[in-house]
């Protein structure tokens, strides 16, 4: 941001709030610039998708929860171009009820377990936020809510990483 100082330039003191720019401040605000686009170029594109299984059974087989976990999450979620919420019939973790996947077309895929609807929500509510504004979906171990750290499944880079040497995507 260009600085308020006096403008000597023009043989007079400025008023605080003129703006004067100089070439210091412009390759300072360049060189910012170009730090945020870089950091926005990772991020996931298009929408990203929480995927919740209504199939899911209370461990003892007896209450289906997936139901009642996949309203919660779309009523908190709510409508939107940028996330999408579905209902699947099985994501395989049946151990461990309720279950979520969360991932984006060119982002990492979390697939979480062990959530509770009301609890599970709010991680769920806070992490897909996060994601969207991490280098591929990638929300770092500390954001994340207790309940997803202890609830992670897997984590699955984006397809368009390497094969060859793991390194991140170009």
């Amino acid at each position: 941001m260009p600085s308020a100082r006096p403008n000597k330039a023009r043989g007079r003191e400025g008023h605080w709030y003129e703006l004067v720019m100089d070439r210091e401040n412009a390759d300072r605000e360049s060189a910012d610039l170009a730090l945020v686009e870089a950091a926005r170029a990772n991020l996931p594109s298009g929408p990203t998708l929480v995927s919740v299984c209504i199939t899911c059974k209370t461990a003892d087989g007896g209450t289906v929860v997936g139901p009642d976990m996949f309203e919660s999450v779309k009523a908190a979620i709510g409508t939107s171009d940028h996330v999408l919420v579905r209902a699947v019939q099985c994501l395989s973790v049946c151990k461990r009820p309720a279950t979520v996947a969360v991932t984006s077309a060119d982002g990492y895929t979390f697939l979480f377990g062990d959530l509770q609807t009301e609890s599970g929500t709010a991680a769920l509510l806070s992490f897909v936020k996060a994601y969207q504004k991490s280098d591929y979906g990638l929300v770092p171990w500390r954001e994340r809510a207790d309940v997803l750290r202890k609830g992670m499944v897997a984590r699955v880079p984006p397809m368009r990483w390497s094969p060859d040497d793991g390194s991140a995507p170009k």
